[in-house]
């Protein structure tokens, strides 16, 4: 089965050893994503909600890549280092997939890879 590498061109692919996604078959598997913008820096200083939802935009480009949407999504995981906060990334989350309603998963992490981030995402899809 072919394997495609979907990669963002960061600098830290290749260095750290993974790609932003990768498609296998008709899955599509994204990486723990940040919500950073164009520029690399992360959006929305302090700001949960602002996070999830450019880390979820991330991830709908990687899949658009692999071929699939967002409504190709069948799992997230919501990683947040302040769970009393859980309800802005909730708010992100559902705005993209309210109708969609893939299984999910939010937990608490004590950090990220930089302080200024608030939110990992991960994503798998299936194309149909």
């Amino acid at each position: 089965m072919a394997r495609q590498l979907i990669s963002t061109g960061s600098k830290w692919e290749p260095i750290i050893g993974y790609s932003r996604a990768v498609k296998v078959g008709n899955s599509i598997f994204v990486s723990g994503t940040t919500g950073s913008g164009a520029d690399g820096k992360i959006v929305g200083n302090n700001d949960l909600y602002a996070q999830t939802k450019q880390a979820i935009l991330n991830i709908e480009t990687a899949l658009k890549q692999g071929g699939a949407t967002l409504a190709n999504v069948v799992r997230t995981r919501v990683y947040v280092t302040d769970i009393s906060r859980w309800e802005d990334a909730a708010k992100a989350h559902g705005e993209f997939f309210s109708e969609i309603r893939p299984a999910m998963a939010i937990v608490e992490v004590s950090k990220l890879i930089s302080s200024e981030m608030l939110v990992e995402v991960e994503a798998d899809a299936v194309i149909e």
